[in-house]
């Protein structure tokens, strides 16, 4: 026997081919019973979803994720250099540099300096850029951690690692890790919504794919335009009964092959239909914004029918108030090589209001407390400028792994915090490193998991999302 196979065989597999045992026991309590009853009993037995207790009691009990895709500067908007622009127009010293290498600039390419002035917000003075001022009236309400690093220099590679662990597609992301780790509260909207604002993902659907958990576990891309999710409506002249007679034909047919084989894929089939149908009446009820207040609309600068990233933060707040457990947004052009000064404010103008009405919102309402709030990109941005007549750039910034900026908010951290600290050129780190696992493995902390226990069996080993790495940042939690 191939010794890889064996180790994809379930104990139902082993049962079932032994001709004997629980396969055929289901089967038989199936057929005895009636379909109706008992199959919502097997279903109940393997609901992938049914809501789970963490290791230990956590802090949060949900997350959103505001994900700059591009790689904003922290140079320009969260960590202030006065050297860099004392030493703009010079090249840096080769001693700062080291071998490291970069795709569109030299090494020794000059320096730029900060495009924005900085100042001081909050009672805790953070230091911020002066296009974030609406940040800056939240910023006693975050976590700024200005020593985050990554291993990897490239947009999807980066974007897959700091989501998933690991810099090639396959393995499943942080949100699929929560869902399958503590379910869902909700019965009538997916576990995990994805959305987007932007020009494009470069790292794509495997930024929220389950890898190779069950593909229940998957994010569900929300849509900003027309039919939320797509495939949803019923067909015409097809009413709410043959809908649903429809569904209870095929979930019973689904529930004796899942009796028979044990697959969590018939599992994840049978619960997909049921949601599809459940979401034709929930999608349309959680997508009507204009039964927020006006008031409210305002504070995230928010048009009930106009697509933006203030909306979709405004649908956040509202998702995981009927219990979904992981929100991402994904906000992309962040990637200036060219042009900085343009396209940071830009997506400022953007991002910064509906980013810190969110902040405002969950807080007022008191889910800031159970709530975990995340911002930032792939990796940060070079101190060089990068100019390239040929490509037609200007007045941008190349990719940097070696340090970068990210701020949380929620219940666990501390506020008003500032962790961690560059050098004078915001080239390395000096002070508190965080690594991304250390990041992912902080998260899990706060959600209630030790991140070395939450694993899932697969060819053999025991994967987790921190693969063999990562440490939890004591110095970020209350």
């Amino acid at each position: 026997m191939n010794p890889n196979l064996a180790l994809e065989i379930t104990r139902r597999h082993f049962f079932q081919d032994c001709g004997v045992g629980l396969g055929k026991i289901a089967l038989a309590g199936l057929l005895a019973d009636g379909l109706s009853g008992s199959a919502g009993a097997a279903l109940a037995e393997v609901n992938p979803l049914a809501v789970k207790k963490p290791h230990f009691p956590a802090k949060v009990k949900r997350v959103i994720h505001l994900f700059m895709a591009g790689a904003p500067s922290h140079l320009d908007l969260f960590d202030p250099k006065p050297q860099l622009a004392k030493l703009e127009g010079k090249p840096l010293p080769p001693s700062v540099i080291g071998g490291q290498r970069y795709a569109f600039i030299r090494p020794d390419a000059a320096v730029m300096g900060p495009q924005f002035k900085f100042k001081k917000f909050g009672k805790s003075g953070a230091d911020l850029a002066e296009i974030l001022p609406h940040l800056g009236e939240v910023v006693d309400d975050i976590c700024l951690v200005r020593s985050v690093k990554t291993d990897q220099f490239n947009h999807a590679p980066a974007q897959l690692f700091l989501n998933t662990g690991f810099a090639q597609p396959g393995r499943p992301c942080l949100g699929s890790w929560v869902v399958y780790g503590l379910g869902s509260e909700s019965k009538d909207l997916p576990a995990f919504v994805v959305m987007s604002t932007g020009a494009g993902i470069s790292g794509g659907s495997a930024n929220w794919s389950s890898g190779f958990l069950p593909t229940v576990y998957s994010g569900v891309r929300l849509r900003d335009q027309s039919a939320p999710i797509l495939n949803v409506a019923s067909p015409q002249g097809v009413d709410a009964k043959l809908q649903r007679d429809s569904l209870d034909l095929a979930g019973a047919l689904n529930r004796l092959r899942l009796a028979g084989e044990g697959d969590p894929e018939i599992a994840t089939r049978i619960a997909s239909y049921e949601m599809a149908f459940r979401l034709q009446t929930s999608a349309p009820e959680l997508m009507d914004l204009k039964k927020e207040s006006k008031e409210t609309l305002a504070l995230y600068g928010a048009d009930p029918d106009k697509p933006s990233f203030a909306r979709a933060c405004l649908l956040a707040r509202r998702l995981i108030e009927r219990g979904v457990r992981f929100v991402n947004i994904y906000h992309e052009g962040w990637d200036a090589h060219s042009n900085l000064s343009g396209n940071h404010k830009g997506n400022c103008t953007k991002t910064d209001q509906g980013a810190a009405a969110l902040i405002k919102d969950l807080k007022r309402r008191g889910l800031l407390d159970d709530t975990l709030v995340i911002w930032g990109g792939e990796f940060g941005r070079t101190p060089m400028v990068e100019t390239n007549t040929a490509l037609g750039r200007k007045g941008g910034r190349d990719h940097h792994p070696q340090a970068f900026t990210m701020w949380m908010a929620g219940g666990g951290l501390k506020r008003g915090l500032t962790y961690g600290a560059t050098d004078d050129l915001g080239f390395h780190i000096v002070q508190n490193p965080v690594h991304v696992h250390d990041l992912q493995a902080t998260i899990l902390h706060l959600l209630g998991f030790d991140h070395e226990k939450l694993t899932y069996r697969k060819a053999g080993r025991d994967f987790r999302l921190t693969d063999v790495h990562g440490k939890v940042v004591k110095g970020l939690l209350a």
